[in-house]
């Protein structure tokens, strides 16, 4: 059998049996379970665990004291203009080059995956093409053995040299590049370049090898074709 609970006005979840209880399922839903959204335009009821009407105060005023630091706001208030100003009218691309002219980023750093060595020199050549200087590092600089971290043998199948995300940052740390984009770097990688960098980093292409680097394509068919992921 199955439960049903509301996750918001007119909304509805389904939830099988071995599930925590109501009292104990309502402390663990989140924004994910939810189904109407209202912090987006605060027109309708919010669902019983929504985490805007139960936010702690302090944890609030934590959160925006933090904006008021100069070099974060103006990340947030580039970050808004640039969405307001250009909302389904340019690429990615383009507007990662909006955000750094925002925020006064004359020098890219560029993290790239060696499998994306391509794009990541067309994606180089538009940037210096508009004004950008730009400087590059691949994730296998240094050419460094994998088991000589501790990475098992059997991953040296996909290659002997490993990825180096930590090399990548404090290369372009010592280039104090302004913005670092990131291209194509594996999951986990991606986590220790941003870590790492000292510039703040936007990522232009998420990696993924099955589906042309469009990983949304396994959400759009998660009920379809990638049905095993939510069975």
């Amino acid at each position: 059998m199955e439960e049903r609970w509301k996750t918001g006005e007119g909304e509805t979840q389904s939830g099988r049996r071995g599930e925590p209880d109501s009292t104990e399922r309502q402390s663990t839903l989140s924004c994910i379970d939810c189904g109407v959204v209202n912090c987006r335009k605060g027109d309708r009821t919010y669902p019983d665990f929504c985490l805007t009407t139960g936010l702690e105060e302090d944890l609030l005023a934590e959160a925006l004291a933090e904006y008021e630091k100069p070099d974060v706001n103006r990340i947030a208030v580039v970050a808004a203009e640039v969405e307001a100003d250009y909302y389904c009218k340019l690429t990615r691309v383009e507007e990662t080059m909006e955000f750094a002219r925002g925020i006064g980023a004359k020098k890219l750093g560029i993290a790239t995956c060696v499998g994306l060595m391509q794009e990541a020199r067309t994606a180089a050549k538009i940037f210096r093409k508009n004004g950008f200087e730009v400087y590059g590092v691949a994730c296998k600089c240094g050419a460094v053995r994998k088991t000589d971290i501790g990475i098992p043998a059997r991953c040296e199948k996909v290659g002997p040299h490993m990825c180096s995300p930590i090399l990548q940052a404090k290369l372009l740390n010592r280039e104090k590049t302004e913005l670092n984009v990131l291209i194509g770097l594996c999951v986990g990688h991606d986590s220790l370049f941003y870590k790492y960098s000292d510039a703040p980093v936007t990522t232009l292409v998420a990696k993924d090898r099955v589906l042309a680097h469009n990983p949304v394509g396994a959400l759009y068919q998660a009920d379809k074709y990638y049905r095993r992921l939510t069975e």
